[in-house]
């Protein structure tokens, strides 16, 4: 059988800096978030049209902005969660861009990375959205309440703020169980139980943590992979947590360069790409071992860490690929964007095979 394939099926270069690619559910189209030349932010809404793209919208704001998320909106409405470069976190609806119908100052400055989830998932619990920044601060937001977060995880006093560079929301599988993982610039992870409000694991990497993601955030924990500043990637497995070891990991080198982010299948949570600053995309599929809890030599149970299996490198750009998004509907349908200021569309072959 043949190897699955990453091929891209169309490219278009922007006159602007790109910062995050998001498809728009249940739709063929995806939303580009970026920095125009004279500083200003623009929202790009392109449609897929057969062997192109068709730009149905474009809006200017003042501020450029740096990531986004439909994680915390219901299906039917479709609404997205900006992050922009003055500490602003906005939630927009695309059929009337005029103005946010949430805005709140959630950072001093630069909002690195926002996670939404609750939207789309019935009986998981409340839409919330994250937020990180250099402040070193990590807020839970309330799309239904204003002004105030629900929550602010931030330094010890004492400690030196680090520069938080990701969030990803896990463990929601019914309405009280939550999660909210953080990564630092100085490669710290940091778990935080958002039912009990506490630290609840927390480990370091040595290199600046640049991407987090759960395999699946509606579900029981099961893997989390992070990606790393020096070509390197961590998978964990998250259903045996032992009491000083904390959770087993497997340590992969990919791209030779650093490793922007992951994204999981959402067809498959085996399956997951990881992008590189050398302008490559790569496609993974986890392998799990024959027994995923061994008992160390005091009897006490912790996990076995699986293997990765490298399905195919695709060479897309000289530039880092700094974002990427799976349709949600179209398996094997995605979308990235590098600093070439190059969208490219994406097809990911025979994944039903996998």
């Amino acid at each position: 059988m043949e190897n699955s394939q990453v091929v891209c099926l169309i490219e278009k270069s922007l006159p602007c800096s790109i910062f995050d690619v998001k498809w728009i559910p249940c739709s063929a189209k995806f939303v580009v978030l970026g920095c125009l030349p004279r500083t200003t932010g623009v929202i790009k809404i392109f449609e897929l049209n057969g062997s192109d793209l068709t730009l149905v919208k474009e809006v200017e704001k003042p501020k450029g902005f740096k990531c986004g998320t439909f994680g915390a909106s219901a299906l039917r409405e479709r609404r997205l969660a900006t992050g922009d470069f003055d500490g602003n976190l906005s939630i927009w609806d695309l059929e009337d861009t005029s103005k946010p119908i949430y805005s709140v100052k959630a950072h001093k400055d630069l909002v690195n990375a926002v996670a939404g989830f609750g939207g789309k998932s019935i009986g998981c619990g409340a839409p919330e959205i994250a937020t990180c920044g250099r402040d070193g601060t990590v807020k839970l937001w309330d799309p239904r309440q204003r002004e105030v977060p629900v929550a602010v995880m931030k330094p010890k006093n004492g400690e030196t703020p680090r520069d938080c560079w990701t969030v990803a929301f896990g463990n929601s599988y019914n309405s009280d169980e939550r999660v909210l993982c953080s990564g630092y610039d100085n490669g710290d992870i940091k778990m935080f139980d958002l039912k009990k409000m506490e630290l609840r694991w927390e480990t370091n990497l040595a290199n600046g943590i640049c991407s987090l993601q759960f395999d699946r955030p509606d579900i029981e924990m099961n893997k989390l992979v992070a990606t790393t500043l020096e070509a390197k990637f961590h998978v964990f497995d998250l259903r045996t947590q032992h009491p000083t070891k904390g959770f087993a990991y497997m340590s992969e080198e990919a791209h030779k360069s650093t490793i922007w982010c992951v994204c999981h299948l959402p067809q498959n949570r085996e399956l997951f790409v990881t992008t590189g600053g050398a302008g490559s995309v790569c496609l993974w599929k986890y392998n799990y071992p024959s027994n995923r809890v061994k008992e160390d030599e005091k009897g006490v149970k912790e996990g076995v860490p699986g293997s990765v299996t490298l399905l195919h490198n695709a060479l897309l750009s000289t530039q880092p690929i700094s974002s990427f998004d799976w349709s949600p509907d179209k398996l094997g349908l995605g979308v990235c964007s590098s600093f070439d200021q190059t969208v490219r569309v994406l097809i990911a072959t025979r994944l039903n095979l996998v």
